[in-house]
């Protein structure tokens, strides 16, 4: 962020100063962004750089940690009380608070361990779960990210249940109970000499009646990386971090609106992956697609049905500099947010020229 920047607060130090922001993305249990629940913008102050150790004493209210409890809340505010709600989180949502918060019916919580807890048996929970047998196998699609490329990754399974204790360094005013939760453990036993092999250690109050529900549950939790194609999208598709704003709170209503077009930019890219044959008439009008077609190909549409939602995104994307050849796979979201700016100026022109004709007529 912009050193200039006023209202900000430190990032990873001093010198780097900007917001942060924590975003509830909404996905499918088939792994389709469905929109943005919450997001919460919040600037550190510098006081606070460098306390680590006195902000662990804090109680959760004054902590970072408590948006996590807020964006629960949040969730189970807006969606439908017959909507199961499954809370997903990365290692840092493993916090006690998190564990014990209140939650309504059908509202449960998959999340991946950090620390290495204390159990009512007396074991450690690392050393509990890896001590269970091997219950089976599973593969999971791993994700390209800019310091890996994509596969696909054997996961042996162990799954256990463990009741873990309470800190023991609360007062008595903030005295909480054991939790009695699923341990799931997932390994990559055998994984390729370039790549640090995968282990997830998954803690949930969702129930196990069989080795499928695990499967599900550990797809589930490789569904987490979204909200990070999420952000990725708002710094290097929208370029939001090149916004030359002055003060947060003009940042804070950019983001506002950029949150909406990354998430929509994200859904039509997954959309088109999941239902790649439905009509494109399910996300644009019809005469943004036929002036899509005609920028394209150089002449008007000749069939009579609409064409599928797959082909209009390649060539959305094909707009925005994807070269759509045989191996290139499908466009990403960079080409895909410089095609649907060019596709907003073309259509609306398009939109004009049909009225400067129907009226000519």
């Amino acid at each position: 962020m912009q050193k200039a920047l006023s209202g900000a607060g430190y990032l990873d130090s001093k010198y780097a100063r900007g917001l942060k922001v924590h975003s509830v993305l909404s996905v499918s249990d088939k792994g389709l962004p469905l929109g943005i629940l919450d997001q919460y913008v919040w600037a550190r102050e510098v006081e606070e750089l460098g306390k680590a150790e006195q902000r662990k004493k804090k109680a959760t209210a004054q902590k970072e940690s408590q948006r996590w409890l807020d964006a629960l809340t949040k969730s189970e505010e807006l969606l439908p009380v017959s909507t199961e709600v499954v809370t997903i989180a990365d290692r840092e949502g493993d916090f006690y608070d998190l564990f014990a918060c209140p939650r309504r019916p059908d509202s449960e919580f998959l999340i991946r361990a950090s620390q290495n807890r204390c159990l009512e048996s007396g074991k450690k929970l690392w050393s509990a779960v890896e001590s269970a047998s091997i219950q089976g196998e599973m593969t999971v699609e791993v994700k390209r990210n800019p310091s890996r490329a994509a596969r696909r990754a054997t996961l042996s399974i162990r799954y256990t249940t463990v009741t873990i204790q309470p800190p023991q360094n609360r007062g008595k005013k903030e005295q909480l109970e054991s939790q009695e939760l699923q341990a799931i453990l997932v390994t990559e036993e055998e994984a390729p000499p370039e790549w640090e092999p995968i282990q997830w250690l998954l803690l949930t109050t969702l129930e196990i009646n069989s080795i499928s529900d695990v499967e599900q549950y550990v797809r589930w939790y490789s569904y987490r990386w979204l909200i990070e194609r999420y952000h990725y999208v708002l710094k290097s598709g929208c370029h939001l971090e090149q916004l030359q704003l002055k003060t947060r709170l003009r940042l804070e209503m950019a983001l506002a609106t950029y949150s909406i077009v990354a998430w929509r930019l994200l859904w039509l890219t997954y959309l088109a992956r999941h239902c790649p044959d439905i009509s494109c008439e399910e996300v644009l009008e019809s005469y943004e697609w036929q002036a899509l077609y005609a920028t394209i190909h150089k002449q008007t549409y000749p069939y009579q049905k609409p064409p599928t939602l797959s082909q209009v995104v390649r060539w959305i994307g094909q707009l925005g500099g994807f070269l759509a050849r045989k191996g290139d796979g499908e466009p990403g979201v960079k080409v895909l947010w410089r095609g649907l700016r060019r596709l907003d100026d073309i259509s609306e022109t398009w939109r004009f020229c049909q009225d400067l004709e129907h009226h000519a007529r």
